[in-house]
């Protein structure tokens, strides 16, 4: 039993080495870091219009006034598996409050996918969409 076990293990390895070198195995990119550029326009806050970098990484990082607070919001989201940054669907309805006329777009990579929204108070769904992704965007009220 023992003399066929060292055959096998003979004519496994002999023909693993005819076979050649193994081809080298895929390298996987490591996701992209989260990064965020948001610009936020038209708040009628001095502190709270500009452009800013949010890094979340192994640390909160970037020139964002609330870093470690956004940056712990993303978390939360990405742990709910919800995505803050998808547009109102164009069907729901929404209530006509106007939250005034703010702005931001916020634009890079999170949960290494590219990032590309805009956001507004214009109306309730706006308003809401604006307040889940707080302290990302800064507290702002009409």
């Amino acid at each position: 039993m023992l003399r066929r076990l060292v055959l096998a293990t003979l004519a496994t390895t002999a023909g693993a080495a005819a076979l050649g070198p193994l081809p080298p195995l895929p390298l996987f990119r490591a996701p992209a870091p989260d990064v965020l550029t948001v610009a936020i326009s038209r708040s009628g806050h001095p502190d709270a219009d500009g452009t800013f970098e949010l890094r979340c990484e192994e640390r909160a990082g970037g020139d964002h006034p609330a870093a470690e607070r956004a940056c712990a919001r993303l978390a939360e989201l990405a742990a709910a598996d919800e995505d803050p940054f998808l547009p109102v669907p164009e069907d729901r309805l929404c209530t006509q409050v106007y939250g005034g006329p703010v702005v931001a777009r916020v634009t890079g990579s999170w949960r290494g996918r590219e990032v590309d929204a805009r956001f507004s108070r214009a109306n309730g769904c706006e308003i809401d969409r604006w307040e889940n992704l707080e302290p990302v965007l800064p507290l702002v009220r009409g």
